[in-house]
């Protein structure tokens, strides 16, 4: 009875240090997007009110424009829609078209995440140390891309800089893709350099592939 005591005491102490490592690995390790729906959507919502608040009360550097593939006539949800911020005016008097192709600089960035506080940027045309004059210029058709870009791209000048917030809904929904979680609120800051009408040449700017 005392050596099965005994040996049932060495067994515990034995896998003692095995639980404490588990535990400790287990502490170490953090989920890089923790109730990443849920803080989205409190972040849109109340994105969305703000910058309507701001739109009433006369700031005219903010807009909420709707996506360009529903009907004005109809009542639709504010995830329907992207806040834009726009940071500087161009001269350009028209817009781009859905059919038409342009040429851009841009930056796409998620909200804030455990190891990115000022959120991850998953897609740029300016690398960090590159400058207007060499960062790359990325040449897109309209209506290759997901709705809420799109959407903004058809009410931009030529030499606008926006930041545009969208949705979930008018990006890449709740499945995701590659390194951008489902529900993320995508946050871009777009520059329009030119456009050109559907069968028309773009300027021969420096391309860079857009992942």
């Amino acid at each position: 009875m005392v050596r099965s005591t005994q040996a049932l005491v060495a067994a515990m102490l034995l896998a003692m240090p095995l639980l404490f490592t588990a535990c400790s690995e287990t502490d170490e390790t953090q989920e890089e997007y923790p109730d990443w729906k849920n803080k989205n959507q409190t972040y849109w919502n109340k994105l969305f009110t703000e910058t309507q608040s701001r739109i009433n009360s006369g700031d005219t550097s903010w807009k909420l424009i709707r996506n360009y593939t529903l009907s004005d006539s109809i009542s639709v949800p504010n995830t329907s829609y992207i806040a834009v911020h726009v940071k500087q005016a161009g001269t350009g008097s028209g817009s781009p078209l859905g059919t038409d192709s342009v040429s851009i600089r841009y930056t796409g960035q998620l909200l804030p995440s455990t190891s990115y506080p000022a959120g991850l940027v998953f897609d740029t045309t300016s690398p960090s140390g590159t400058t207007p004059a060499t960062s790359g210029v990325a040449h897109l058709a309209v209506n290759g891309l997901v709705d809420g870009f799109a959407t903004a791209l058809q009410h931009m000048h030529i030499g606008d800089t926006w930041e545009v917030y969208m949705p979930w809904t008018l990006a890449y929904g709740e499945t995701g893709s590659k390194s951008i979680p489902g529900f993320s609120v995508l946050k871009f800051e777009i520059t329009l350099l030119s456009y050109a009408r559907s069968g028309a040449s773009l300027p021969p700017f420096r391309i860079r592939a857009v992942r």
